[in-house]
């Protein structure tokens, strides 16, 4: 199965904006619904949000509300998340997922993740 692969973390300072992208080679995932998820120093992963093949927004964290944007262009196979006004709980292990509905939950349609992108917010 081929995995999603994140790229564009880096380091921001607080208040700043970075965009993540997330593309897929060898499938196309233009009819999959796609989620970001994050993982920050040990907590457990997150799913920040995520975005149907139609467009249409699925929501995730309350804390990035208003501050992170989905957005996909089917046309190039990818994905973006959007950050702005980055604040240092957003530091984190970025991951793209194909996602599917699950028992009321968005999971990883997938048995596993990619590498994800490291997002470091400085304050």
């Amino acid at each position: 199965q081929v995995q999603p692969v994140e790229s564009g973390g880096g380091l921001v300072q607080a208040g700043g904006s970075l965009r993540l992208s997330c593309a897929a080679s060898g499938r196309t995932f233009s009819r999959d619904a796609m989620g970001w998820f994050r993982q920050a120093p040990g907590k457990e992963r997150e799913f920040v949000g995520g975005i149907k093949w139609t467009g249409g927004i699925i929501y995730g964290a309350d804390s990035v509300k208003g501050r992170f944007t989905i957005s996909r262009d089917n046309s190039k196979n990818m994905v973006y998340l959007q950050m702005n006004s980055a604040k240092p709980e957003d530091t984190a292990v970025y991951y793209c997922a194909i996602v599917r509905l699950d028992n009321g939950r968005w999971r990883n349609a997938l048995d596993a993740w990619g590498q994800g992108t490291l997002v470091t917010v400085s304050s």
